[in-house]
Parts: structure tokens; C-alpha cells; sequence
């Protein structure tokens, strides 16, 4: 989503600067907190994903002193973002300023948003830009919440005209009773931010440097402020494991919310896990208790049946599986597969119509089209050092218990008997049959009882 813009205009270049840099103590984590995942990816991945679709031309991350893992993700997400240090913690304004370099290629509009504030959405950023299109100097993030308490308030004038940005500690009893808070985020003019950001004191009881200060500045040269108000649930900012766990629950119910509008049926809502990039098409159906990790796309008309764990699959259509089922990164489903109770595929092609129903594992193979993999099935794809795969051709026919060792291949059509262990390739129409084989010693069990009944009274005796 990006700016609109008038028609014969020029675009509207931007800048976002994404702060990086919080140590995220409450957190009790060796995880770096803008690192910690949010539906499956990271809280700064998600920032940078939303404000690139808001129209973002250029991407800065500050981050702080030997954080190159933060870096890296940034990297990852955003190949583009330039990445700069802030050595020390001096404020958010002295934050921003440590990407002062990105400021001088030139922008229209300034973005500076928080990695930790992860659920804001691109029409939020685009709301902010547009203000400034309007004329705005800075513009504001607000939002209204249950309990005002710490949070500093956003003074307008009659108008809605952004005034001043009062601290908590710092307002009067008048200015507390005020409902609109700050939350953080802001937009300013691309030609004068970076003026106001370096007039910006530290004059403050915390001897630190404010990104609200430049409201004040700004109004003091005549430029116009305003805000842009958003929900409460949007703009939680996340500092412990408690906003975590909020901020995880407010964006699963939107892609549950997105996922039933798109046409799919959740039969218990909130008892479904989603990934941020989860693809369900028309009529999937998902019973209750199921996951889906990264990389899960499913086809129409699919079944995904209760307590099944998903990651990195693709299902074709009309596929069903569960339930307790887990797809592992790289299973692949083709129509109206089936894959039953206790079964895990890792890896593998599934051809159209194959069935693998019970408690069998399935890893690095090819499955042909309408073969039936019996109960407790197991592909042996590991020697300890390599992985090996496993070939199973179209309408064959895999026995209970059996094992396939790796690498080995089973021909169109071919049977392996139960109880199987095969080493050898099964050439196509042929039976396998690799056990033992039986032996039976008529009265066996009548002597054996009898020795052991003999024994045990002689222990007791």
C-alpha cells in the first residue's frame, strides 16, 4: 500500500528508520528482542515487511553495539536496508541520528518506527505518510488505551492539530484526563527532519535525547503537527514474555480472521496456530488443534484433521491428512493424497491418490501415484552419516512393518510383504518378501509352561 498521490505529482520518496537497538532486558533472554518470533518470524522481519508495503523507498536499522546477529536478520528480510550502530543509548532521538547518513540522499517522508512494535499495519505507515503529503511537518502515532497510566499524552488544539507530546510525570491533571496517547512511531518532513532531530537536548531529568521533543521544534518554526490515531492491539509494543504472548494472540486471531474470510473453515478458531505466511485456498477445512509452521501452502478442498503439525508442505487439492499427522519442511502432496494417524513425512513427494495411513515415517522419498503404504512403514533414508532415498513406484503395494533401506527402489506395481527389511531394488509386478522364515514346533508352549511352572515352585519351595 503506498501513498496516494496527486495525479502528475512525483513521487514521493521515503525513508524508514527502524530502531533496532533496545537491549531487551525484561525479555531474561540471550535472544536479542526484536529477534524473538511472532507468528513464525521475527518481531523486526515484520516491521520491515509491513513499511516496504507501505512504500518504503530505502530501509535504515539502527542497531546497537556488537549486534550482528540483528543486522543479519535485518539483511535477510531487506537486502537493501542499510544497517547503522548506535554505540551508546542515549534516547530515541539520538537513536535516529545515528542514521543521519541515509537522511542525505534525499526523502519526502521520514519514518521512524520500533522493531519491537511488530503488529502496526502498512495502512498505518501509509495514514502517516499521507499527512505529510497534506502538509504536516511531524505527524504523530496515537492510540487510546484502557490504561492511560505512563503513557505520554497528545495535546491537540481544537482543530485536531497536533500541539505538544506531555510526559506522564510531566502533565497536568488537566492533560492526564486526555485519552489520546503516544505511541512512539512517527513521520516527519523529509527536508527539515533532520534540522529539528539535531536541535533536539538532552535537558531532561533521564539526560537523554527525545524523538517527541521534535514536535515542539518543529511548531516553533512554524510547522504544522498532526497525528494519526490507531488501535490500542496495534501498536503493542513488546519489552517481556507477557506483551509477547499478547502480541502473538492478537496476530494469530487476524490471520484466523483473514484465513475465514478467504474461504476456509476453522472449526474451533482458537485452537489453530498459524505462521505469518500460511496460504489456505478455498474450502480447507482445519479441525481443532492444528500448527502451521513456516512455508505451509494448502490446495482446495483439503482436510487437515485435528492435532497435525504442518512446515515447510505443499498440498495439491483434495488432499487429507490426520489426524496427528506432521508434514516436515519439504513434504509434498499431490491431489488427493492421503496421509492417516501418526504418520510423518519429511522431504517427499506424495504422488496423486497414494495413501500412507498409519504410524509410518517417510523421509527422502518418492512416492508414485496410488500406491498404498501399510501400517508402521519406515523409509531407513540415514547411515549414520548420509542421507540416502527411497524410489516407490506408481499402484505399489508397501506390506505392514516393512522396512526400506536406502537407497532402494520399488517398482510400478511391484508388493513387499509384510514384515519386510529390503535392501534390494523391486523390479515393477514383482513380490518382495526379505524375513525370516517361519518355523512352527507342535506342543512347544505345553513344555515350556511346564518347565517354567516347575521352576518357579522350586524358587518358592
Amino acid at each position: 500500500m503506498t501513498t496516494p498521490q496527486d495525479p502528475g505529482a512525483a513521487p514521493r520518496r521515503c525513508l524508514a528508520v527502524v530502531l533496532a537497538a533496545g537491549e531487551g532486558k525484561r525479555m531474561r533472554s540471550h535472544l536479542p528482542k526484536v529477534l524473538h518470533p511472532v507468528a513464525g518470524r521475527s518481531m523486526l522481519a515484520h516491521v520491515l515487511d509491513a513499511v516496504g508495503e507501505a512504500g518504503a523507498d530505502a530501509l535504515a536499522v539502527v542497531v546497537g553495539p556488537g549486534r550482528d546477529d540483528v543486522a543479519a536478520e535485518a539483511r535477510a528480510w531487506a537486502p537493501q536496508a542499510r544497517v547503522f550502530v548506535q554505540d551508546e543509548r542515549l534516547g530515541t532521538a539520538h537513536a535516529v541520528l545515528a542514521a543521519r547518513e541515509a537522511f542525505h540522499q534525499g526523502f519526502d517522508d521520514i519514518l521512524v518506527l520500533f522493531a519491537d512494535t511488530p503488529l502496526v499495519r502498512p495502512e498505518t505507515f501509509s495514514h502517516l505518510r499521507e499527512k505529510l503529503s497534506q502538509g504536516a511537518g511531524v505527524v504523530a502515532l496515537g492510540f487510546a488505551p484502557a490504561d492511560p497510566t505512563g503513557y505520554g499524552r497528545l495535546l491537540t488544539d481544537g482543530d485536531g492539530a497536533l500541539l505538544a507530546i506531555r510526559e506522564h510525570k510531566d502533565a497536568t491533571p488537566e492533560e492526564l484526563a486526555v485519552g489520546a496517547c503516544n505511541a512512539g512511531l512517527m513521520a516527519l518532513d523529509g527536508a527539515r527532519a533532520l534540522g529539528w532531530l539535531e536541535r533536539i537536548d538532552n535537558s531532561n531529568a533521564q539526560n537523554e535525547y527525545y524523538l517527541t521533543d521534535a514536535v515542539a521544534i518543529a511548531r516553533g518554526e512554524g510547522a504544522a503537527c498532526a497525528l494519526v490515531m490507531a488501535p490500542a492491539e496495534e501498536v503493542l509494543g513488546i519489552n517481556d514474555r507477557v506483551q509477547l504472548a499478547a502480541a502473538e494472540a492478537e496476530i494469530q486471531n487476524r490471520l484466523r480472521r483473514a484465513a475465514m474470510l478467504d474461504g476456509a473453515t476453522l472449526v474451533a478458531p482458537e485452537t489453530v496456530f498459524f505462521s505469518h505466511d500460511t496460504v489456505l485456498a478455498t474450502d480447507v477445512v482445519v479441525e481443532p488443534h492444528v500448527v502451521f509452521g513456516p512455508g505451509v501452502r494448502v490446495g482446495e478442498g483439503c482436510v487437515i484433521h485435528a492435532f497435525s503439525h504442518l512446515e515447510g508442505a505443499t498440498l495439491a487439492k483434495n488432499v487429507a491428512i490426520g489426524p496427528y499427522a506432521r508434514l516436515r519442511p519439504g513434504a509434498n502432496l499431490a491431489d488427493k493424497a492421503k496421509i492417516g494417524n501418526f504418520v510423518e513425512i519429511k522431504k517427499a513427494e506424495i504422488g496423486e491418490g497414494a495413501k500412507v495411513n498409519h504410524l509410518t515415517y517417510i523421509g527422502d522419498a518418492s512416492i508414485g501415484p496410488r500406491a498404498n503404504i501399510g501400517a508402521g512403514v519406515i523409509t531407513c533414508n540415514y547411515d549414520g552419516f548420509l542421507k540416502y532415498r527411497t524410489r516407490i513406484g506408481a499402484d505399489a503395494f508397501i506390506g505392514s512393518n516393512s522396512a526400506l533401506v536406502a537407497p532402494v527402489e520399488i517398482g510400478d506395481r511391484a508388493f513387499v510383504g509384510s514384515g519386510s527389511v529390503v535392501t534390494q531394488n523391486v523390479e515393477a509386478d514383482a513380490l518382495a518378501v526379505a524375513r525370516g522364515r517361519q518355523a512352527v514346533l507342535p506342543g512347544w508352549a505345553t513344555a515350556f509352561r511346564k518347565k517354567m511352572a516347575a521352576l518357579k515352585a522350586a524358587k518358592k519351595g
